[in-house]
């Protein structure tokens, strides 16, 4: 759009409201665009008192609504981010009550804002720290005026279902969680979730756009990690990952980085062909899938330590950590192979198998490591503690990872 001055720029917002272009709102509103450096040129230092002059000269709120986005864009031009965002919180303010009242065209005027105002916050919290001032204080601030947009949203019991504002429920829920994430304030997420569950008239989750679909499930998968319900975690992050975009790179990447440990747990080590797609994913990763199918604890061990920072700042240190059972499943089953599958094997070797292993441990520590086994379902036999032998069954002494009743008994 070539520049334009601010009698056009209103001219141009007339149109799109009164032609209801949604897209076209949604860019006339966005803050880094080409008009919004033209309005810039035009009032050089602008005021809301130096504005105020066009106030009434179009619908009530857009009038406002115009003066404020002047406003944003000169802070955003000169990097004051802290004064943008509570500009753009204003904005959107005003924007509401033409929203609240209006129909689902409107919506990607909403989602443009608030993603601006999501971003806004982070580099006004960014500007914060630099001040020695600390916090998420603008993040936090973010999330409420999106709860609000939600609430406008859910509220809609007015509008034909086809131009319902209820068809921008789930990318609202996705900017807010992402926000609380940010924030670390996730136990706010369950008052999201429980509205959602709340109001039977928002339309299935399926038939939303895929990737609100996406945002929403990988949130949900998360909150049932941080929450140890790696059942429901792993089915929604895979849902997630199916129906990701190819070309999401960085999103299918945040996807598998938890994906990945939990399918590992289920026993499906993720193939090659996959790693190779991912290099983070295969860097992080592959060091311990290796060690797994080596039974080679040491290996692990080493993983575990080369990675401890990056897996306690992603919480998934400790998860990890407990797969280290699955090494010495391996290191068991392949003592057993080495003696020809013999239903019969004495505690001292399996006592061996982790000496040579690098575990430095007593005989005693040895026969608890394989109950443990026999408890969790890795192997299936008993002990004679009297006659020091391990009696394993005579068929599929080592189940399948994948077959175990509760594979994430362990975690």
């Amino acid at each position: 759009m070539p520049a334009m001055n601010f009698s056009t720029f209103l001219m141009t917002i007339a149109a799109a409201l009164r032609e209801e272009e949604g897209p076209q709102l949604a860019y006339l509103l966005k803050p880094v665009e080409e008009h919004g450096k033209s309005l810039i040129k035009e009032f050089r230092n602008p005021t809301r008192q130096s504005l105020s002059y066009y106030e009434g000269s179009m619908e009530s709120p857009w009038d406002e609504i115009a003066i404020q986005y002047v406003l944003v864009v000169n802070h955003c031009a000169k990097r004051r981010a802290i004064e943008a965002f509570k500009e753009q919180c204003t904005l959107i303010s005003l924007f509401f009550r033409y929203f609240s009242s209006n129909t689902g065209w409107t919506l990607p005027a909403l989602f443009s804002i608030l993603r601006d105002l999501r971003d806004l916050a982070f580099d006004a919290d960014l500007e914060a720290r630099q001040r020695g001032q600390g916090g998420t204080d603008n993040m936090e601030e973010a999330a409420r005026v999106i709860s609000k947009a939600f609430s406008n949203c859910v509220t809609d019991r007015q509008s034909p279902k086809n131009e319902s504002r209820r068809w921008g429920v789930y990318y609202v829920v996705g900017l807010i969680l992402k926000s609380y994430f940010r924030v670390k304030r996730i136990s706010l997420s369950k008052n999201i979730l429980r509205a959602i569950d709340a109001n039977p008239d928002i339309p299935p989750l399926h038939l939303f756009p895929r990737s609100h679909q996406v945002t929403y499930r990988y949130y949900l998968g998360m909150l049932s990690f941080l929450n140890e319900d790696f059942a429901k975690s792993e089915q929604e992050l895979t849902l997630a990952f199916y129906h990701c975009h190819i070309g999401a790179r960085s999103n299918l990447e945040r996807i598998l980085t938890y994906l990945i440990p939990l399918r590992i747990f289920r026993g499906h080590l993720p193939s090659r062909e996959l790693l190779d797609k991912f290099p983070v994913m295969d860097d992080l990763w592959s060091p311990f899938i290796t060690a797994i199918r080596k039974g080679d604890i040491r290996a692990f061990d080493s993983a575990l330590e080369r990675f401890e920072r990056r897996l306690v700042d992603l919480n998934l240190y400790l998860t990890l950590e407990r797969a280290r059972e699955l090494c010495i499943r391996e290191l068991f089953r392949r003592a057993f192979v080495a003696l020809q599958k013999s239903t019969r094997i004495e505690v001292s070797i399996f006592h061996s198998a982790l000496q040579i292993a690098g575990e430095e441990v007593s005989v005693e520590e040895a026969e608890c490591l394989v109950a443990n086994m026999i408890y969790k379902g890795y192997m299936r036999g008993y002990i004679s503690h009297e006659r020091q032998i391990v009696v394993l069954a005579a068929a599929n002494a080592f189940p399948s990872l994948a077959d175990r009743a509760s594979p994430y008994a362990s975690l």
